[in-house]
């Protein structure tokens, strides 16, 4: 059993793509945590989606024994995801962990998300091991990248360390800096917390924080923690205090990476509880686990503080395609939301695509997770509908409510004003791509803040213009960054360029419904909230998305965008038409014309009798959202 002392618990930050994933690979290949044979690319990247894509997805714990001068120690590593979609899994990491290393490309130097996971480090008051991934790459730029760490950081350039994930080079000095540098864990409370009762007359004084948990079809929720006081054995009767829930330690363990049962987790250790919870709504992410002694023994033990309540930013309806298949659909997300705390979801009932739920995401690739890991995990495939944003809107009795989607929009004539969320932007991009990208953010309606040198301004001077880089901050609508300034961020800059955001309120907008009819039928899932003075081009372009995704009918379909009862734009699809002449082989000419005349006549007749049910495939709904 491991003395608290000789417990070391960190994680990896840094920006998409820096290298994380693979320095735990080294990471775990240098402490023999896995065998040579066993050893794959990142290892600890569990799912397909995330092997697929290159990318961290969910955070994941491993535990590493290390010796060093005939010392062993345990280390704890969480590695943990990139993109700024997934800030919410970071900084449940960071609140479990006593330090963070965080990595830097050498060849594309600090980015946005590494400054944006720094400030969530630095608020958990978390001791930072700075570190240059990737210095045997051709174009490593070790000394600069160094010198922007130093600007940041403030630190002395001895401190930063020189790693390649691929090769392994500078491993043994890293473990080496997180022994000496990481402090251990110490206990989170003292005996004044115990209503003045010592804290050796109570035989279980446990508090542990849930920071993830997923769902085992057969033992129920496994719930991964660390221990701040007290111990957990096998058998121990446990309760979670948000919820309330009673529970059992059916078995106790850490991570391998995959879970190895040791029968009890000590002080300052990182590990998962098999609680048979078969109720989800049980545990929560952020929740206090604690004796039910504790509460029998008329012990008073403080929650451990939780996780701030995560603010979706985009919210869409998702539905299954198959009416019947609402159940199945709700017991899937309510299992995905175990696994994934940052999102959100409530029912929703559409006219035209029955039952479903409206949903959270932290933004679109986020969403786009969720329903790839819909299809994927639990077999069912799902419509979305074009995502929104949140709007505050003020009634006119002054009754101000929060709209998540535009079905929820009241009349026109009981709204004073709406008010749209805006984000702070950080924009990380080398200097002769200033111009592109602030004309890009200006057309996108953005409010200029200022302009910071990575470097500072004396450094800046003996740089070269090309390679300097600098950080733009800018103030702009969410809605301005959905669908497609991310591509267009990149394509101004020639791919350089890095995004981080946070929220920072709401603003006053001039915004209106708008309203798409299918054969003049109106699609409640294709409605969306446009600007006013771009409302003529948002509908242009929705119904020319929508002609080349629905395929033709039997009869014309008509496709209109409309703002209250005024068309403002429209399109049509001009019907399938049987060549009834194809069995004439000659003869005269009026033969042909009495056939094209009935079939003239039969189409006169079906139009008058209705248009018929235009079915709408999934394909549409994506092309509207990528118009």
């Amino acid at each position: 059993m491991a003395e608290p002392s000789h417990i070391r618990n960190f994680c990896i930050i840094a920006h998409i793509d820096h290298g994380k994933s693979t320095l735990a690979d080294r990471l775990l290949e240098f402490t023999g945590t896995v065998e040579k044979r066993q050893m794959r690319e990142q290892m600890l990247d569990q799912m397909d989606i995330e092997r697929e894509r290159g990318i961290t997805i969910k955070l994941a714990p491993v535990r590493m024994h290390y010796v060093i001068r005939s010392t062993p120690y345990i280390l704890n590593l969480i590695d943990t995801p990139g993109h700024v979609d997934f800030t919410y899994e970071v900084s449940r990491s960071l609140a479990a962990v006593e330090g963070a290393v965080l990595l830097v490309d050498a060849a594309q130097g600090v980015q946005a998300q590494t400054i944006g996971n720094l400030y969530l480090a630095i608020e958990q008051n978390l001791t930072i091991i700075p570190a240059v991934n990737k210095i045997d790459l051709p174009n490593a730029e070790v000394e600069k990248t160094k010198a922007e760490i130093v600007h940041l950081l403030g630190c002395k350039e001895e401190d930063i360390l020189c790693v390649s994930g691929k090769t392994g080079r500078g491993v043994p000095e890293l473990l080496e800096a997180i022994v000496e540098r990481v402090p251990a864990p110490a206990k989170k409370r003292d005996v004044s917390d115990f209503s003045e009762r010592k804290i050796e007359t109570s035989p279980f004084l446990l508090r542990a924080l849930v920071f993830d948990s997923v769902y085992d079809e057969y033992r129920g929720v496994v719930a991964y923690v660390r221990v701040f006081d007290g111990s957990i054995k096998k058998g121990d009767k446990i309760t979670f205090m948000a919820t309330g829930a009673p529970g059992e330690a059916l078995e106790v363990g850490y991570f391998t990476p995959k879970f190895t049962p040791s029968g009890a987790l000590q002080t300052g250790e990182i590990g998962y509880v098999v609680t048979g919870l078969k109720n989800i709504s049980g545990c929560r992410v952020g929740d206090t686990v604690t004796g039910i002694r504790n509460q029998e023994s008329g012990i008073r033990v403080e929650s451990l503080p939780g996780y701030k309540e995560v603010k979706p930013m985009v919210f869409a309806g998702i539905f299954p395609k198959e009416g019947d298949e609402y159940q199945r659909l709700r017991e899937a997300i309510q299992k995905l939301k175990l696994n994934d705390a940052a999102l959100y979801f409530e029912p929703e009932r559409s006219g035209a695509l029955g039952f479903g739920f409206r949903c959270g995401f932290l933004g679109l690739l986020h969403l786009e997770i969720v329903e790839e890991r819909l299809r994927r995990e639990y077999g069912i495939a799902v419509i979305t509908t074009v995502p929104s944003v949140a709007y505050q809107v003020t009634k006119t009795n002054e009754e101000i409510v929060i709209i998540k989607g535009v079905q929820d929009l009241p009349d026109q004539s009981y709204i004073r004003n709406i008010e749209e969320p805006w984000v702070k932007i950080d924009v990380v991009v080398p200097q002769k791509y200033i111009g592109g990208v602030m004309q890009l953010v200006q057309e996108k309606r953005g409010v200029y803040i200022n302009t910071e040198y990575l470097l500072g301004e004396k450094v800046l001077s003996a740089q070269s213009e090309a390679s300097a880089r600098v950080i733009l901050h800018y103030e702009l609508p969410l809605a301005s960054i959905l669908v497609d300034f991310y591509d267009k961020l990149k394509s101004a800059s020639s791919g350089y360029a890095s995004l981080n955001y946070e929220l920072c309120g709401y603003r006053e907008a001039d915004v209106v419904r708008l309203d798409v009819l299918v054969a003049d039928e109106s699609v409640e899932a294709l409605s969306t909230m446009v600007y006013r003075g771009s409302s003529q081009e948002s509908g242009r372009k929705i119904v020319e998305a929508l002609k080349n995704a629905i395929p033709r009918q039997q009869f014309e379909v008509k496709l209109q965008a409309a703002i209250g009862g005024k068309i403002i734009a429209s399109e049509r699809i001009a019907p399938l038409r049987k060549d009834v002449t194809a069995k004439l082989y000659g003869g005269d000419v009026t033969r042909k014309m009495k056939l094209l005349e009935k079939q003239k006549k039969g189409k006169k007749k079906m139009m008058a009798r209705g248009h018929g049910a235009v079915d709408i495939p999934p394909e549409a709904y994506l092309a509207v959202l990528k118009r």
